[in-house]
């Protein structure tokens, strides 16, 4: 009778989870970098047409609206791919919390 390693099994299952995770990061990844790329193109596009087509008068509202909006809705695809680690990550985090430690060191050294 042939002996079923069931730890192996399980081991290749959690490899191939980790894969997948990884491949549908990357594919977000993309998605936000692609989406930025295309938001720079356009908006310099814009921006030179309107220029152009101004005599380079581009100090009014309509010039900047695409950017504008379009830039919100950037910032809520860099949230969603990065989530709050863009602004907080862990070692954000961790230097915040020894420079914490460091403050109340110093402190405790001068009472």
């Amino acid at each position: 009778m042939k002996r079923i390693d069931y730890k192996s099994g399980q081991e290749d299952f959690r490899k191939e989870e980790a894969y997948i995770r990884a491949q549908k990061r990357i594919k977000e990844l993309k998605g936000f970098y692609w989406h930025a790329f295309w938001y720079v193109a356009v908006n310099i596009f814009i921006i030179i047409m309107i220029g152009r087509g101004s005599g380079w008068n581009i100090w009014h509202f309509g010039t900047f609206a695409t950017p504008l909006f379009w830039g919100i809705g950037l910032g809520f695809h860099a949230l969603g791919v990065f989530g709050k680690n863009l602004f907080f990550s862990k070692s954000w985090e961790d230097r915040k919390v020894k420079e914490f430690m460091e403050e109340e060191n110093r402190r405790q050294k001068f009472q």
